[in-house]
């Protein structure tokens, strides 16, 4: 033979002896059940199969808030649920309207650019939320047929408050709007249907606390007249919305669906439910809001400030002799917390997603972020900040009913 046996190293010489804990931009710790559905494989096409995905529907329009008959899984991560978004309701030549304030709100425009849109690019800053006004002004200015905007921008931590207001407009003028809520679906509000979002994105590693790698999307019944109206063929294949609603919704086959990957965000939907959104939605805000009371004490500023600010996942600037990289490795090393480097700005980031948001996870975590600057030089007010993290966990007041 020509190629010879490679010298392979089992993973339990790879891994480390103890699970890291999972704090940064995701993905996040999943729960037990969810992990055990991942490691199960049943028949992509048979009954158990299509009673688990009415379920799946069922659970995702009270989590999407929607009355939607055409959520759909995708088999891939939360830019495969982007994607399948844009080329379904982009069609080549027509116009998209493009807010950019981070790294991912470029890459929908970069995906609109392929399909051969007309791409306006709107940039509002890379540490603030997209004004309204400033929006509702170019929406007017170049009608155009989509809007896309993020709900909460992973790489940088703003969070784009006014959407409700953007999306309701645009909705007005005919505008299509395609929202990335891939860190921001369960952990804070997004209402499909009253806020008139006509596309949602999300990915399973994140607010759901599922695996990485299956992923959903909601369309709206005017974005679903668009899709089934369309003359044109789509160009590409497994991202074809009407072929997907064959598996979907006609118990008929598309390509063989990630059926672990299902189970496992089906288990981590239900916990969604049984837990219920209000509930969910306050835990975390306690979280994230302590986490950053705790930030604050240790003697660290906060990247974004006030309503622009992303409670899914918080940026923290980086004092001046301290070398992100560096900080995230002895976080790993010595306190086994991992935590996110940066897109761009000089930040690091924690996340507040799912199992992240639990109080023993937020002591761990600062406690290692605090160590780490100690050790590298910084002098942080270690004790302050724990105290200042358990002061705010102890008074937060419940804000959803």
């Amino acid at each position: 033979m020509r190629h010879a046996v490679p010298d392979i190293v089992p993973l339990d010489n790879i891994l480390p002896d103890e699970p890291l804990l999972m704090m940064g931009a995701g993905p996040v710790p999943i729960p037990a059940k969810v992990a055990a559905a991942n490691g199960i494989v049943i028949n992509h096409l048979g009954d158990t199969m299509a009673r688990i995905i009415e379920q799946v529907k069922a659970m995702s329009r009270y989590v999407f808030q929607t009355e939607s008959q055409h959520i759909m899984g995708v088999a891939g991560p939360g830019s495969a649920a982007m994607e399948m978004a844009i080329v379904n309701l982009v069609v080549p030549g027509s116009k998209v309207l493009s807010v950019r304030n981070g790294f991912f709100s470029n890459r929908l425009a970069e995906m609109a650019e392929r399909v051969e849109a007309e791409v306006i690019r709107l940039d509002v800053g890379s540490a603030q939320a997209a004004d309204p006004e400033t929006i509702i002004a170019a929406l007017r200015q170049h009608r155009p047929n989509v809007l896309t905007i993020v709900q909460g921008e992973t790489s940088n931590t703003v969070f784009n408050h006014a959407l409700p207001e953007i999306a309701q407009v645009a909705r007005e003028m005919g505008c299509l709007v395609i929202t990335d809520a891939v860190c921001t679906l369960s952990t804070m509000p997004l209402d499909m249907d009253d806020w008139g979002v006509d596309a949602v994105i999300t990915g399973g590693q994140k607010g759901l606390s599922s695996i990485p790698g299956v992923s959903l999307v909601a369309f709206s019944e005017r974005a679903w007249t668009l899709i089934t109206t369309r003359k044109d063929t789509l160009r590409h294949w497994c991202y074809d919305a009407k072929l997907a609603d064959q598996f979907w919704y006609q118990k008929s086959y598309h390509y063989t669906a990630p059926v672990s990957g299902i189970l496992a965000i089906h288990e981590a939907l239900r916990l969604i439910c049984q837990e219920t959104l209000p509930r969910r939605f306050d835990r975390h805000l306690k979280c994230s809001l302590a986490l950053q009371a705790g930030i604050e004490g240790l003697g660290l500023s906060l990247y974004v400030q006030g309503p622009s600010r992303l409670n899914s996942v918080v940026g923290i600037n980086l004092p001046e002799p301290i070398d992100g990289k560096t900080l995230l490795q002895h976080m790993s090393k010595q306190h086994g917390v991992e935590i996110s480097g940066s897109f761009g700005p000089r930040i690091v980031r924690i996340g507040q997603m799912g199992e992240q948001c639990r109080a023993h996870h937020l002591f761990r975590t600062l406690h290692a972020l605090g160590s780490s600057m100690q050790a590298l030089g910084e002098a942080v007010d270690l004790p302050s900040g724990v105290a200042a993290l358990e002061r705010a966990l102890g008074t937060y007041l419940p804000r959803f009913d």
